[in-house]
């Protein structure tokens, strides 16, 4: 997703307790004090004179008063109750969701202001997704499509009755400037969270933006200028035109190293052809995207680049040996998972539907616990969030076999995939929701898989700012 009091007279008292003479105000001089160590060697121990024990007493319920006012005043900040001396909490409007119900003032912002440096995004997170209820936390699981051209009765129950954690949109859905960023003011504004609102503006072929922008270079285009500034000036660009409509994820750059010069996915969507000229131009876009305040999402994980068919209409077979795979399709995402500059590291990585039997001949990736866990989490080290290619695409399969979105979602968070993309309005939605309750229950899938999910999705939330990094109030 700790309060620093700070009582230097309580510290000073309990110091002073231990030696009577300050707490009497008198220091005793030198004769006093051979005296007294004469007679402590000669007589029984005396009792102490009546005035200095009537002050230590004196002082040590002064000590309890304080400790236990700061107590309870802690307990108040952190229930969301005002602080003493502090102004009444603001009314929120009734569309606000569960998230804001009781929202910090300014003084209590304050005294909490340094929980981020004390507790990891993580662990903040971890608190907020103890608090919510289970429909709560499937929802935030989804990422959810609509069908509708503008705001509707259909996307405001996805985003709030049923709590969605993010929606995708698409270019019938983004006709001019001022209705997209109403159409998404009204989301976030009716949302039980802060939504991850994203799209697909790569540039080139897939350009979800042309309704309002001009078109924009595709990612070949970018590697044949031969210019990382050009690179970088086109991610500040992209970062531009998103903010400016409410958008905070890019579902790009595509970071796969093109193999096949014609494949028909990968057309002009890549940044050349080595692992080299990948890392060079889709790290100085991405850098410079994400240093603007719009995440980065790195696809296709574990890369498309030698496959021959289209995801959306099959599976697509790469038939590499492990170390091919290893030095050239893992390359880029090893590197932007690991690299030392933070602009580098993706928002969230998204894999697809492609099956490399020499590594997991049975799963596609994105269904694959060897490429999802094992490889991106165990060996490559990624801890954020994984956002699944859509579940509706044709690829995703089994032996042959279509399977359907609601068992396809349970597969994926079981192989450790965080976030569900393609459930497109209300009815698609119940049912992957039904289907993983179905699968707690059975014990198919584990609660604390679920949880972990969870937990990645607040956290990056609270990272990027769409939500304040500070502990739940109930």
């Amino acid at each position: 997703m700790t309060m620093s009091d700070q009582q230097p007279s309580a510290n000073t008292l309990r110091d002073n307790a231990k030696n009577p003479s300050v707490l009497s105000g008198q220091v005793p001089s030198k004769a006093e004090t051979q005296q007294r160590s004469a007679a402590f060697i000669t007589k029984p121990p005396q009792r102490p004179q009546r005035r200095m024990g009537i002050r230590l007493l004196l002082t040590l319920l002064l000590l309890a008063i304080i400790v236990a006012l700061g107590s309870f005043v802690g307990q108040r900040m952190l229930s969301g109750a005002p602080a003493i001396g502090s102004s009444p909490l603001t009314t929120l409007p009734q569309h606000a969701g569960a998230f804001v119900q009781q929202p910090l003032n300014t003084h209590q912002i304050d005294n909490l202001r340094n929980l981020v440096s004390r507790m990891k995004y993580k662990q903040l997170a971890s608190l907020y997704v103890s608090r919510m209820s289970l429909d709560e936390e499937l929802g935030q699981l989804i990422m959810v499509e609509y069908g509708d051209t503008t705001y509707s009765d259909d996307l405001n129950t996805m985003v709030n009755t049923l709590h969605a954690g993010g929606v995708i949109m698409y270019e019938f859905q983004m006709l001019t400037a001022p209705q997209t960023r109403s159409d998404i003011a009204q989301m976030q504004k009716n949302a039980t969270f802060p939504l991850l609102v994203s799209t697909d503006e790569e540039g080139g072929i897939v350009h979800r933006l042309i309704n309002i922008y001009p078109p924009r270079p595709s990612a070949l285009s970018i590697y044949d200028s031969g210019s990382l500034d050009y690179a970088a000036q086109q991610g500040h660009l992209v970062a531009h035109d998103l903010k400016a409509l409410g958008i905070n994820v890019n579902l790009a750059p595509d970071v796969d190293v093109a193999l096949i010069p014609d494949a028909p996915d990968q057309v002009t969507r890549t940044f050349g052809f080595t692992t080299d000229s990948v890392i060079k131009y889709a790290g100085a876009y991405m850098k410079a995207m994400q240093g603007d305040g719009v995440l980065a999402t790195i696809k296709h994980y574990p890369g498309l680049g030698d496959a021959n068919i289209d995801a959306h209409f099959g599976l697509p077979v790469v038939n590499r040996t492990k170390a091919q795979i290893y030095a050239t399709e893992l390359a880029p995402f090893k590197y932007f998972i690991q690299s030392p500059n933070k602009l580098e590291n993706p928002g969230l990585i998204m894999p697809t539907d492609v099956l490399m039997p020499a590594i997991d001949p049975t799963y596609p990736a994105e269904l694959s616990h060897i490429f999802m866990t094992d490889i991106l989490r165990k060996q490559l080290g990624y801890d954020g969030v994984v956002l699944t290619d859509a579940l509706y695409m044709k690829g995703v399969e089994i032996n042959g076999q279509q399977i359907d979105m609601g068992q396809a979602g349970v597969l994926a968070l079981k192989a450790g995939d965080d976030m569900l993309l393609g459930p497109t309005g209300t009815g698609q939605m119940l049912d992957m929701l039904n289907a993983i309750k179905a699968a707690l229950q059975n014990g198919t899938l584990s609660k604390a898989r679920v949880d972990e999910a969870a937990t990645r999705i607040i956290a990056l939330k609270m990272q990027s700012h769409l939500m304040p990094a500070v502990a739940p109030l109930n």
